[in-house]
């Protein structure tokens, strides 16, 4: 009990110093706030998506040539991709919140025996809301496909075929409930991972880390003394992130609050993970800030917060596999948007903590050997 005590009191003197260290230069306290208000608000009122191609899903109970010859145009048209043919009207909610298929097209029974008969022939269109804009666009395409259905209907005076468009997750398409979730993570990834990369570079430069050397606490009581303010400065601004969203922009969260902290603490550990090792690699600050910043910009680029992971190309979309934001985000608008429960996004945190577990220990044997 006394070693574990001695323990954690050398691991909250770490603390103490990392803390003091980063909070005592007034411009620093700027930093770790001013940034992260000024993008919450360009990227929440200027983001959008463009659309590539869609994928999509169809439940086709009418089983006729019109509706078989509707699904043809879809298909025709080069920008929607036919990804599942579904049974029942209960799969639809599996594909729409596996983000399998962008959106659905539901054709009811009596389909056929409408259009023959002159009537109105509704047909549902389930969209995926949390891509509100690629949603909202697609809905554009499938209009302008219907409309040209219709007008080859053979002597058919009105429009009889309706499309019945409803978004979940977002109900009106607003982009800004896309973008500011995906936030939360993106921008505290920024502020931790240079924070991380510049801890142990800025000590070397300053030669005070040899001191730490010599002292009574070992590469793991420095690792983790390091890794803890920076854990709790990337939750503390993905807090902010999350109060702008909820009370400024007024984005109703439908999830529990516990599963996104949990997600967010796991994420945020695994930024520490990278941003050390940059760190124990970096001869001094400049140069952990170049690494810092040549890593950062591929991982938001392939991360899908800004273009869908959907739309890259296939080497990419393996590449995404070893970038926790891509997780991460996921994990973010699906408990934000969606309401899923951990079980339902259990699967976003293996690849965070498999860079976790890569690269904290790695960060360890970098101080051990490289500093040795």
């Amino acid at each position: 009990m006394e070693t574990f005590i001695a323990f954690i009191r050398r691991i909250g003197f770490l603390c103490r110093k990392e803390l003091l260290a980063i909070l005592k230069d007034p411009a620093n306290r700027v930093i770790l706030i001013a940034p992260v208000l000024v993008q919450t608000m360009m990227f929440g009122y200027g983001a959008t998506y463009d659309l590539n191609h869609v994928p999509y899903a169809v439940l086709d109970q009418s089983r006729s040539a019109a509706s078989t010859e509707l699904i043809a145009r879809f298909d025709a048209a080069g920008v929607f991709r036919h990804v599942a043919t579904l049974r029942t009207p209960a799969e639809i909610a599996k594909v729409i919140d596996g983000s399998q298929a962008l959106m659905v097209l539901h054709i009811a029974p009596d389909f056929a025996e409408r259009i023959a008969a002159g009537q109105d022939a509704p047909a549902q269109l389930v969209l995926d809301g949390r891509n509100s804009t690629t949603a909202g666009m697609a809905a554009g395409h499938v209009a302008a496909l219907v409309a040209d259905y219709n007008a080859r209907l053979p002597g058919a005076m009105l429009s009889p075929v309706r499309i019945e468009t409803r978004a979940w997750f977002n109900p009106n398409l607003e982009t800004r409930w896309n973008i500011v979730p995906g936030l939360i993570a993106a921008l505290s990834m920024i502020q931790t991972l240079i924070l991380a990369a510049l801890s142990v570079a800025r000590e070397r430069e300053q030669g005070t880390f040899d001191q730490l050397l010599v002292t009574p606490l070992t590469p793991t009581d420095i690792l983790i003394g390091k890794a803890l303010p920076a854990v709790l400065v990337g939750v503390i601004q993905a807090s902010l992130i999350l109060a702008i969203a909820l009370f400024w922009f007024r984005i109703p969260m439908a999830g529990a609050v516990s599963t996104l902290y949990l997600g967010l603490l796991v994420f945020t550990t695994a930024c520490v993970g990278i941003g050390l090792s940059v760190s124990a690699l970096s001869a001094n600050m400049q140069q952990a800030m170049v690494y810092a910043f040549v890593l950062m910009m591929p991982l938001i680029l392939l991360s899908g917060l800004i273009t869908p992971v959907r739309n890259m190309p296939d080497g990419l979309q393996v590449a995404t596999y070893a970038n926790p934001l891509r997780f991460a985000i996921d994990l973010v608008r699906r408990v934000y948007l969606e309401g899923a429960g951990l079980a339902d996004v259990a699967a976003d945190f293996i690849p965070m903590l498999a860079v976790a577990a890569v690269t904290l220990p790695l960060a360890a044997w970098l101080f051990r050997n490289r500093f040795a």
